[in-house]
């Protein structure tokens, strides 16, 4: 069973969401926020799979509560799912930086809110490459320097090939085919990466990527 949370200030749109989640099979909306806080107690109280999260709410907002749930190690498998109006949103950007595992638009179709929930579930980024790489591409690297906290010096080569390849949106299977190797040789060179730079998953990976240097704006 998925257990999901949902956090978002307009009761309707949470109305909306809980009538369709629960009507899935295998998916139970185990608990409401209308503010950030409360989505941080709820989701230590229940620990969901997924939590579904609005940026903009009275009170404590999604990307304060966001840090918080994925800083914590106690809530280390729960993943968090931004909810936006706007894909290319710089509060998205900075949530995906904070460790979200996504992005969805408010008004998606239902069919694609129920994927996205079984692919955050089972331990997948949720990411659109075309509008996460736009949005990362927008926000991370405008009116700084690459970011040199990130340590790619821990990397071996062939990793720094497969981080090129994930923020360019290449799947295990196609990092594979693309330096000549089996998927599962891809998946284990993508999972020590993560290890390495600490990163929650591929979300992270992409954003790590731009704010390191290691793909620059347009490259792809």
């Amino acid at each position: 069973m998925i257990d999901v949370l949902l956090a978002d200030d307009q009761a309707l749109v949470r109305a909306g969401f809980r009538a369709l989640l629960d009507a899935q099979d295998g998916i139970r909306v185990v608990a409401e926020a209308a503010e950030g806080g409360a989505a941080v107690r709820l989701a230590r109280e229940h620990r969901p799979a997924v939590i579904l999260m609005d940026i903009r709410m009275p009170g404590t907002d999604g990307l304060a509560a966001t840090r918080t749930i994925t800083a914590d190690p106690k809530l280390a498998d729960v993943r968090v799912v931004i909810l936006t109006t706007f894909d290319l949103d710089e509060y998205v950007f900075e949530a995906l930086r904070g460790g979200a595992s996504g992005f969805l638009v408010k008004d998606t179709e239902p069919a694609e809110l129920i994927h996205a929930v079984r692919v955050v579930a089972a331990g997948n980024a949720l990411l659109s490459p075309g509008i996460t790489r736009r949005l990362i591409e927008e926000y991370a690297t405008r009116a700084k320097d690459p970011d040199r906290t990130h340590d790619l010096g821990l990397l071996t080569g062939r990793e720094r090939e497969v981080l090129a390849l994930v923020a360019a949106g290449r799947t295990n299977d196609e990092i594979a085919e693309s330096l000549v190797m089996s998927p599962a040789t891809a998946k284990t060179h993508v999972s020590r990466t993560m290890m390495k730079l600490h990163a929650r998953d591929r979300a992270q990976l992409v954003v790590i990527a731009y704010e390191s240097g290691l793909v620059k704006p347009g490259w792809w």
